[in-house]
């Protein structure tokens, strides 16, 4: 496995993002793959060799692929795109969703609603009805209403929360997506493909890539290796907003 020392990626308007070493992202696991037996041969391009019976990617390639990701987010930001975060696995909710709010963009860390982008309009309504009904709420505009109908109100936003929040200030489609598990997130990753958005995605040895347009070949199931690979990202569209 060759290393890389530590890089940045340049865009046109000189946005400078520091990437990981490779140092770095073995520290965080990256390099792990899953066992042979279950490996996809459509990733054999990103796989350096084999441990134990486990695939190991090769982290020169995850680097060259992330400062084509990277790259690819810095331009879309700067252009005021936005980019949803996806991670519904337990390990990657939380960062996934603390991720996305520190730099003001959406996000999914619970099961993916089925249509967010292939029936937008419809789900577009649904979001602006959540925002609405909110806002009210704030307002103190549902006190007029007894008790009775503001418990309905309470709980009708609690469940939409539930079902919404990451995603409930979205009035549009994306520019993009991220996924942090391709193989998880398949649903989000097809309609991203039917609705034109292009889909950035974390990709393991298990699953094939045909359907990403920026594919970041690493280890899917350790937090620390997700959280890395997201940081570079997060760090990506916070230079991009500020330049």
């Amino acid at each position: 496995m060759s290393e890389e020392k530590n890089d940045t990626v340049q865009t046109e308007k000189k946005i400078e993002i520091k990437l990981p070493t490779a140092e770095q992202l073995i520290e965080a696991g990256v390099h792990f793959g899953h066992k042979m037996s279950r490996w996809n041969p459509k990733m054999e391009p990103y796989i350096f060799g084999a441990k134990n019976a486990v695939h190991i990617i090769d982290l020169a390639k995850t680097l060259t692929k992330l400062k084509e990701a990277v790259d690819f987010v810095t331009d879309i930001v700067a252009k005021g795109g936005l980019i949803i975060l996806i991670g519904t696995k337990p390990p990657v909710k939380k960062i996934i969703k603390e991720a996305a709010q520190s730099v003001g963009m959406p996000y999914v860390n619970r099961r993916w609603i089925g249509g967010a982008l292939t029936n937008f309009k419809t789900i577009g309504k649904r979001l602006e009805y959540f925002r609405d009904l909110e806002k009210k709420m704030a307002e103190g505009e549902l006190k007029k209403y007894t008790k009775k109908e503001q418990l309905g109100f309470q709980r009708k936003l609690e469940e939409m929360e539930k079902i919404f929040g990451g995603i409930k200030n979205l009035t549009k489609l994306p520019e993009a997506i991220f996924a942090a598990d391709l193989k998880e997130n398949q649903l989000a990753v097809k309609e991203a493909k039917k609705s034109g958005v292009k889909v950035i995605a974390i990709a393991d040895t298990n699953i094939s890539p045909e359907l990403v347009d920026f594919l970041i070949p690493a280890n899917d199931d350790a937090a620390s290796s997700v959280k890395i690979i997201v940081d570079t990202i997060v760090e990506a569209i916070k230079e991009a907003k500020n330049h």
